[in-house]
């Protein structure tokens, strides 16, 4: 079934919930430096002096919204249809 992980990476504040609580390791928050960053095709936000970019594996996520429900901020959002939630 498909779906879309959707990451407004604005609203992130770089805590690293979503990534402890994805049961399957699909989630990964880099820090990285703001000239690296603007070197990539990665959307990043600066906090602190520090670029984040929140990469999300789609061959690993299995759609749970573990990671939705575990972000205080509502950076993740999942739309369309999701598969069997295996892990919720």
């Amino acid at each position: 079934m498909a779906f879309a992980v959707h990451v407004n990476i604005e609203r992130c504040s770089g805590c690293n919930n979503c990534v402890v609580a994805c049961p399957v390791n699909a989630l990964e928050l880099n820090t990285i430096s703001p000239s690296e960053a603007s070197a990539t095709d990665k959307i990043y936000k600066v906090i602190n002096g520090d670029a984040i970019i929140l990469d999300v594996n789609h061959e690993l996520c299995a759609g749970c919204g573990i990671c939705v429900d575990a972000c205080p901020y509502d950076v993740i959002q999942l739309s369309g249809q999701t598969p069997n939630k295996a892990f919720a």
